[in-house]
C-alpha cells in the first residue's frame, strides 16, 4: 500500500487551524454562554478531531473502506449516546430509595 504524502504546506495549514481552534477554545472558556458552553466546546473539539483524523491519520486520500469504517464507528457511538439518553430520560419515575 503506497503512502499518501501531503505537501508540507498542508500540514502547516492544519497546524495553524488547530492552533486557531485551541485559541478559540481558550477564548470560549472565559465567555459565559450558560448551557451553551458545553455545546460550543464539543463543537470545537469535534472540528479539531476531524482535522486530526483527516490529515494526521491519513484518512483523506486513502481507500474508500477506511472512511466507511470510521463513519460506522461514529454511527455506533451516536447510537450508544442515544440509548444512554433514552435510559437516563426514563429513570425519573423510579423514585429515590431511602426517602
Amino acid at each position: 500500500m503506497p503512502a499518501h504524502v501531503q505537501p508540507v504546506r498542508v500540514y502547516f495549514g492544519v497546524f495553524a487551524a488547530l492552533m486557531a481552534f485551541t485559541a478559540l477554545t481558550v477564548f470560549a472558556s472565559f465567555v459565559n454562554l450558560g448551557h451553551a458552553n458545553t455545546f460550543v466546546a464539543l463543537g470545537i473539539a469535534a472540528a479539531k478531531a476531524t482535522l486530526v483524523i483527516l490529515y494526521f491519520m491519513h484518512v483523506k486520500g486513502n481507500t474508500k473502506l477506511v472512511p466507511v469504517v470510521i463513519l460506522s464507528g461514529l454511527f455506533f457511538l451516536l447510537l450508544l449516546f442515544l440509548f444512554l439518553a433514552a435510559d437516563y430520560g426514563t429513570r425519573g419515575w423510579l423514585g429515590v430509595p431511602g426517602r
